[in-house]
């Protein structure tokens, strides 16, 4: 819990340098995962790209909903693990 408490604390001072790095990073991030969900195909295509795309905008959506920084940096947290588990599947 400590390394996620400084994590959260970094990305709490340092929030508005924070904002704009991790909206390219995430966006980036669920269009390869979308990419390669679509480049395999398989039988859960529609919702593993459903997830894919909603977990993305919804991080989007609340830094421009400008919700607390604590949600926020969850929110983030989630969309990249999400992501990141989506790409695995697809790549492995």
């Amino acid at each position: 819990m400590n390394v996620f408490n400084s994590i959260s604390h970094s990305f709490r001072s340092s929030y508005m340098m924070m904002i704009p790095l991790s909206i390219i990073f995430q966006s980036c991030l669920g269009s390869i995962a979308a990419l390669y969900i679509l480049k395999t195909g398989g039988t859960f295509l529609l919702l593993q790209l459903g997830i894919c795309i909603s977990v993305t905008m919804v991080y989007n959506a609340s830094v421009l909903a400008q919700m607390k920084t604590d949600l926020v940096f969850k929110l983030l947290l989630l969309s990249v693990v999400v992501n990141l588990l989506l790409l695995c599947i697809q790549v492995f």
